[in-house]
């Protein structure tokens, strides 16, 4: 029996999409007759009917590709059934789906791709989700992919900030990406040899990253790095509530969080400070092999389940192997970076600071 399989690609883009949506595809060519249907656009091109059929021939030397071919779009949830531009965007995606004839959509992203997938599994859709994010914080899930490419170009960085710093004799603050989850931050961090890590986990006393700067600097270590996730917060803002937060930072003179740590720490400690902010290069370029593998991975398990009729899920893994959780379980659930957990006590053991 034939089944018509849509594919759409949400939110931010990330290394791997393409070899996931390849994964999709090929498998379900091998395992059962299929057509496949490319919405263009992530959830907007499912609200505004933006599909096409696809070839064997489109997923051929994608699996090295970054991006995704398909284009995405940031569609937030709040906004799905918010109709004040008169559209009823779940009417149009469901509407869409039934005019596309789709046994299932795969919907590829992260947390609020998942919990539109979610909203539109429970509104009767043959719903499956592919877990990509670089943030890694979908619950369920021992790694998202895209994670790992965006950990090794964040140690690259922060290996190329080394030996600047230490030519110049100067404390680097690199910003990394991780708004509410600081993963990236962390396992970067630990790879590239950072003197402080400050996640959003985690608020920091600047008194405490000044510390370490002097410390070093008494020791005859003329540079230190500090890998800073974006979201990172001191235990002063902490103390605030949210919206009082982004109005004060809003008002700030500094542009980023990177910038008033520099600005502090010159202050306190009177050594030379400059920020990096590697920004969207963290998304881009070819995958790494590992997302390459687990990309394909997920792509293959998702095929499997529309093959066993298996649908409301989300692929992940757990291990080394590749399992699947129920949509309404994990959506909306972030996972974030514990206090007490292994990779945070492992950064402690070798005398890493965190700001605390």
């Amino acid at each position: 029996m034939k089944r018509r399989i849509g594919i759409l690609t949400a939110g931010g883009d990330c290394p791997g999409l393409n070899a996931a949506i390849r994964g999709v595809a090929r498998a379900s060519y091998h395992l059962f007759d299929a057509d496949i249907i490319g919405i263009r656009g992530g959830y907007r091109g499912l609200i505004e009917g933006d599909y096409h059929r696809m070839e064997e021939s489109d997923f051929s030397n994608i699996l090295t590709r970054g991006g995704t071919i398909l284009g995405t779009s940031r569609t937030p949830f709040s906004q799905m059934r918010d109709n004040d531009d008169g559209v009823d965007k779940v009417d149009e995606m469901k509407r869409n789906c039934r005019a596309m004839k789709l046994d299932c959509l795969v919907c590829l992203g992260g947390n609020g791709t998942h919990k539109t997938a979610n909203l539109l599994s429970e509104e009767g859709l043959n719903v499956i989700g592919l877990p990509k994010t670089i943030d890694n914080d979908i619950a369920g899930t021992d790694y998202t992919f895209g994670f790992h490419t965006a950990v090794e170009i964040a140690t690259d960085v922060i290996d190329r900030i080394h030996t600047t710093a230490a030519s110049h004799g100067r404390c680097m603050v690199i910003e990394l990406m991780g708004n509410k989850a600081g993963w990236l931050t962390l396992y970067a961090g630990m790879a590239g040899g950072a003197d402080v890590i400050l996640l959003p986990e985690i608020p920091y006393d600047i008194n405490k990253v000044a510390e370490v700067v002097e410390t070093r600097a008494n020791l005859n270590k003329s540079f230190s790095i500090i890998a800073v996730a974006e979201g990172a917060m001191s235990q002063d803002e902490k103390a605030m509530k949210r919206k009082e937060r982004e109005q004060a930072r809003t008002e700030s003179v500094y542009n980023s969080i990177s910038q008033r740590i520099a600005a502090e720490i010159e202050e306190l400690c009177g050594v030379e400070t400059r920020t990096v902010v590697p920004g969207h290069i963290q998304r881009g370029g070819t995958p790494c092999a590992y997302d390459r593998v687990l990309s394909t991975e997920f792509g293959v398990h998702a095929a499997q389940l529309i093959r066993d009729e298996i649908y409301g899920v989300t692929v992940a893994v757990d291990g080394r192997k590749i399992i699947h959780n129920k949509l309404s379980d994990i959506a909306g659930v972030p996972k974030l970076v514990q206090v007490d957990g292994p990779m945070v006590q492992t950064a402690r053991d070798i005398n890493i600071s965190l700001g605390i």
